[in-house]
């Protein structure tokens, strides 16, 4: 036993039994547990097979597919938002123009609201964009002369609100990311295109967002599962899992409701499946378009 525990050959496994071990017993058997149930109907512990059926009321659902177009709308809003946002961001943050102490204490200030909990934020937002004219969003417009807006009564206001909470909360994680991608830049490529004379701007497009290609696609990687498994931003904003017209549901808020709210779980695995689906199929074509997948030529 004890050369068993320190052999080199086993040392590699011993090291990634507990991810291993944690892979298949929080994802793995749950997935297919998932996958299952999606073709049964699960009513009170009883569960019967029923087939295609709940993949089929998912297609004559309207709800449903109000809520897969609101998770699409807000992935690709935010996907335009939380990514030149946070690069143009850092790439001030990262010039060597201004105080370390200053670029530090912007770099903390624009990561302290990813620290800040969901449900405080969601609740802040909430009475920041009330539609009383007392509401700090009111407030503002009407100092411009505007009347007071119903911002969580009509679909256009609600996804300003929800996009206005996603980059406060999530553009300084972003910025952190960017920063990151752009110190591993080497120096020498910008001395070199300073002297041949490229301005700040052409040094940007043509050696640091090339240069940041794998930054970029796992930034986007991540976007993408976070656009579309966005739930308890919505949930906290509106207060509930009920929006006016379903304008801020989502597909996790859609799972959530079949199955928690009205315990119909077969139909809530169908709804979960699609999703993974979703993510998997944009995530597998966004990483193999970008040659992530492809194996690095011997030289």
């Amino acid at each position: 036993m004890k050369k068993m525990l320190y052999s080199q050959r086993l040392a590699p496994y011993f090291f990634i039994a507990p991810f291993v071990i944690t892979l298949l017993g929080f994802w793995m058997l749950p997935l297919g547990r998932s996958i299952i149930m999606s073709a049964q109907e699960v009513l009170y512990g009883d569960a019967t097979f029923i087939g295609a059926d709940n993949y089929q009321r998912l297609v004559r659902d309207r709800v449903f597919w109000k809520s897969l177009f609101n998770s699409i709308r807000y992935m690709v809003l935010t996907l335009m938002l939380l990514i030149p946002v946070p690069m143009f961001l850092a790439a001030i943050i990262n010039t060597r123009i201004g105080s370390p102490r200053i670029k530090n204490f912007v770099k903390a200030s624009l990561f302290v609201p990813a620290l800040t909990s969901v449900v405080v934020a969601g609740i802040i937002f909430r009475l920041m964009f009330a539609e009383t004219g007392s509401g700090l969003m009111n407030q503002v417009i009407g100092f411009f002369g505007h009347g007071p807006v119903r911002w969580l009564r009509q679909d256009i206001p609600g996804l300003v609100a929800l996009l206005a909470l996603a980059m406060w909360r999530y553009t300084g994680v972003n910025v952190m990311y960017f920063i990151a991608g752009m110190q591993a830049i080497p120096e020498d490529y910008y001395e070199a295109a300073s002297i041949d004379g490229a301005s700040k701007i052409q040094q940007f497009f043509r050696i640091t967002v090339p240069n940041l290609k794998p930054t970029l696609v796992y930034v986007t990687t991540i976007s993408v599962y976070g656009g579309l498994a966005m739930f308890l931003e919505s949930f906290m904003l509106y207060a509930g899992n009920n929006s006016p017209n379903n304008q801020g549901l989502t597909l996790v808020g859609y799972l959530y409701r079949k199955g928690i709210q009205e315990n119909d779980l077969g139909f809530a695995s169908a709804v979960g499946v699609v999703l993974l689906v979703l993510i998997m199929t944009i995530n597998i074509t966004h990483l193999t378009l970008t040659g992530t997948f492809k194996k690095e030529e011997s030289r």
